[in-house]
């Protein structure tokens, strides 16, 4: 697969793309906003395909890969920045790799990256602003654009936040959100999820890990990795063509019957239904 590099610590690119999209699947080694001026069809991340529509704002991370099927002519307005830009950027370096283990849990979330109905109003005011400043180059354009990626970066990470439990806001001590993150980061490895390993990783004792994680997310630590899985897997029922067998490999169940057993108690329904009675017609 063509993995395409930034060798510069961000870049701007505005495309039309009338019938067909140019690049086939590729990935990338950088960080990649992409937003929907005009147009519609689908937008598949890493073999999750999902429709867009004006307005969407989408977020690929390193190693991401993607692709377009235009329903309608459509005009895409790319902002591509590196781990270079994030650091020469960030006043403190706790707010740095806080804002750079929210953007990398956002492959997770397929679709646009935006929850926040007033965000997206926003966003769109943002990005009408950078275009201007970058097609017409006034005295300061280059410094307004900084500070327009640096407030979108701000928002991006507020909506993905908005995955953490409803128990965390700002008043949340680092550590529980380092903790939370560190869960999304990992949720495809459960060896690494063991408490043993969490309390080891974060110097926290494992005896005090659950209550001190319930305290600060208001439920226990393997209800919310449970509840963020059965989340994947809704978003793998809905948008790709994986199997259940392979669902389950993914996350970590024991099979298919495993999932099929949990899913249904949380959910109310077996994963088959759950993907007939929602099926997204393409």
């Amino acid at each position: 697969m063509i993995k395409d590099n930034l060798y510069e610590p961000f870049q701007i690119v505005l495309k039309e793309l009338l019938d067909a999209c140019p690049r086939p699947e590729h990935a990338h080694s950088f960080f990649e906003l992409v937003y929907i001026v005009t147009g519609s069809g689908f937008h598949t991340i890493n073999k999750t395909k999902v429709p867009y529509k004006a307005g969407q704002l989408f977020l690929l991370t390193p190693d991401d890969s993607h692709f377009f099927e235009m329903a309608t002519p459509t005009q895409l307005f790319f902002i591509r920045f590196n781990h270079a830009y994030l650091k020469e950027h960030a006043h403190e370096k706790e707010t740095l790799n806080r804002l750079e283990t929210i953007l990398k849990n956002a492959r997770h979330e397929p679709g646009c990256i935006l929850k926040k109905e007033q965000d997206r109003v926003i966003v769109k005011s943002i990005l009408e602003a950078v275009v201007h400043e970058h097609t017409n180059r006034d005295l300061y354009h280059k410094d307004l654009v900084r500070q327009y990626i640096n407030t979108l970066l701000i928002i991006v990470a507020r909506n993905i936040a908005l995955s953490l439990p409803d128990g965390v806001d700002e008043a949340t001590e680092d550590k529980a959100v380092d903790i939370l993150n560190y869960i999304q980061s990992n949720i495809y490895y459960p060896e690494k999820l063991r408490a043993e390993n969490i309390s080891e990783h974060f110097g926290i004792s494992e005896s005090y890990l659950g209550r001190y994680f319930k305290k600060h997310s208001n439920e226990t630590m393997q209800q919310y990795i449970t509840t963020y899985k059965l989340k994947l897997v809704e978003n793998r029922l809905l948008h790709s063509d994986m199997r259940i067998s392979e669902i389950a490999d993914e996350l970590g169940f024991t099979d298919k019957s495993h999932l099929n057993r949990i899913f249904k108690k949380y959910k109310g329904i077996n994963p088959s239904d759950f993907k007939k009675n929602n099926q997204i017609s393409s």
